[in-house]
């Protein structure tokens, strides 16, 4: 072990150390002061010790000294951990399936970004095409909050799937107004099946998250969007851009084609490279009929009616 004869046979005859006496004359005093107070956590036992018998010891010491004895605090404040309801208005029928997406339109993303110029503030709602990374429309609001940014696109999108017979999911997080009665009943009677992220998770959505990041970079950075002096013009550049992004600008995740150009090459029976797999299928997603999307959102719905009613009953 590397450790002489001598030096080992001294340290079996050494006694305690000054260290490991403080330690157990602290783990004695917590216990002491825990019997007489057991309602009372580490921290209170910690100020305890500081103010009334001038012992100098942080709360994180303290603590670890009630994991080595084994206790806790025995109070009936305590909080009550439970499982987690359902909230999400609609099933995440995407995940992280993203590169099974096999044709256009079969899935839609959108989201909001927002860009601060002078004193100007222009909300920008995208819809993208996750196969063809393809900008399909977008609409922009002059004020914060502004919901019929987000309508109008929606209204677009519909048009756009006019005459398709083939369901499109339509994937967005959480948002206020993406999970509104008014947004979701614009589409019923429609192939559009709705899907959301789950509440607190961006990486659900990682293709309109990664393609907002890009798009503000290159507005700013290439297109001079700080140069604008009226909204007028933000959108006007906002406007340029969108034609220039589907009609001009290669994209790596369709092996550098551009996306309107690689929609039509798949229009037309070609089979155009891509920089991931295809391989598989979307799971529960609706690709061969829109019923089992809607079944999927009947059943969640009903669970979200059925926790309500219990905590109606519980009540």
């Amino acid at each position: 072990m590397g450790v002489s004869r001598a030096g080992f046979y001294k340290w079996r005859k050494r006694g305690k150390s000054t260290r490991a006496i403080d330690r157990e004359k602290l783990l004695s005093d917590v216990a002491r002061i825990h019997g007489e107070h057991s309602t009372h956590g580490y921290r209170w036992v910690a100020a305890y010790l500081r103010i009334n018998e001038q012992i100098a010891v942080c709360n994180n010491m303290v603590y670890k000294c009630f994991r080595s004895l084994g206790i806790t605090a025995q109070t009936r404040h305590r909080v009550h951990s439970k499982p987690r309801k359902i909230k999400d208005r609609y099933p995440n029928l995407i995940f992280s399936t993203w590169d099974t997406v096999d044709r256009p339109r079969q899935v839609i993303v959108s989201d909001m970004t927002a860009f601060r110029i002078l004193w100007m503030y222009v909300e920008v709602t995208f819809y993208f095409d996750v196969f063809t990374k393809e900008i399909v429309t977008h609409r922009c609001g002059e004020r914060r909050g502004d919901r019929n940014q987000y309508i109008d696109g929606l209204e677009d999108v519909k048009d756009l799937l006019k005459g398709q017979t083939e369901p499109c999911v339509l994937h967005t997080d959480q948002g206020s107004v993406y999970a509104s009665m008014a947004y979701n009943d614009i589409i019923k009677d429609t192939v559009i099946v709705r899907s959301m992220s789950r509440a607190g998770k961006p990486t659900d959505n990682p293709v309109n998250e990664a393609l907002n990041g890009w798009i503000k970079e290159e507005l700013i950075i290439d297109f001079k969007l700080e140069r604008c002096r009226s909204v007028a013009e933000v959108k006007e550049l906002i406007a340029r851009y969108v034609k220039y992004y589907n009609e001009n600008r290669p994209c790596y995740a369709i092996g550098y084609d551009t996306p309107a150009n690689y929609r039509r090459r798949f229009n037309k029976g070609k089979s155009p490279e891509r920089t991931r797999s295809l391989n598989g299928s979307l799971p529960r997603c609706p690709s061969t009929s829109a019923s089992e999307g809607k079944r999927e959102q009947q059943k969640h719905t009903s669970l979200l009616l059925e926790g309500d009613a219990r905590a109606a009953g519980a009540a």
